[in-house]
């Protein structure tokens, strides 16, 4: 599973913003987000791409620190998030003061949450990762993608914005087609769309979201792989 744990950035000089966060999961489809505490939300999604979207989507404003942890994780049929158990959530946990700490970087980080056994007789701890497995290293990968991708999505100016977003609410027809029936919603040619498109990093963007689902999703395989091995040893 996916925790993805989202944390509002200077939260004391500005107003609450975890209620439209939230409004805005839910017309995305992801309704099981739920506050946490403070100015924090929290939710567990079983997809990789489900986590992307969410954490892009989070990113877009400058206001969220966004933490995602990999690994087991229930909760209860029904339950809040706050009733989750397991080592993603204690991943996501880490991973949001990761990203608080990333200073002028995009605050994003990725932590594999995998079960290690403590000294014997003793109940086992969650760690990030354990020395030198694939799990740190996907996590590492799928981290490093998700932040470039930030980095445009904050960069782009709200007049790339506009184009983009109506780009997306015309999606199903072919490229140039949608970028003609852009062009004229907005009142402009064809040939500014595509000119603020090239700027924007749309097309980047597109093509870079698949590779960080598929990196996210295996990194989520080598966190289960690892804490498996580590179960039987």
């Amino acid at each position: 599973m996916y925790v993805l744990t989202i944390d509002q950035r200077g939260s004391r000089s500005d107003r609450d913003r975890v209620p439209a966060l939230l409004e805005e999961l839910r017309a995305l489809g992801f309704p099981a987000f739920e506050r946490s505490v403070g100015d924090e939300l929290q939710g567990v999604v079983g997809g990789a791409a489900d986590a992307v979207d969410i954490a892009l989507h989070a990113l877009r404003s400058g206001h969220w620190y966004v933490g995602i942890g990999l690994g087991d994780a229930t909760v209860p049929d029904g339950g809040s998030p706050r009733e989750g158990i397991g080592p993603a959530f204690v991943a996501a946990r880490t991973a949001v003061e990761l990203a608080k700490a990333a200073a002028s970087r995009v605050p994003l980080s990725v932590v594999a949450g995998i079960l290690v056994p403590k000294n014997a007789g003793e109940a086992d701890m969650v760690v990030d990762s354990a020395d030198g497995t694939d799990a740190k290293l996907a996590s590492a990968d799928a981290e490093a993608v998700l932040r470039l991708i930030g980095k445009l999505r904050q960069e782009r100016t709200d007049a790339q914005w506009k184009v983009v977003d109506t780009l997306q609410a015309l999606e199903g027809g072919t490229f140039h087609g949608v970028q003609k029936q852009a062009a004229e919603r907005l009142g402009v040619t064809e040939q500014s769309v595509s000119r603020t498109l090239l700027r924007s990093g749309w097309q980047e963007e597109k093509a870079a979201r698949p590779a960080a689902a598929r990196l996210l999703c295996l990194a989520h395989r080598a966190v289960l792989s690892a804490t498996t091995d580590t179960e039987k040893s």
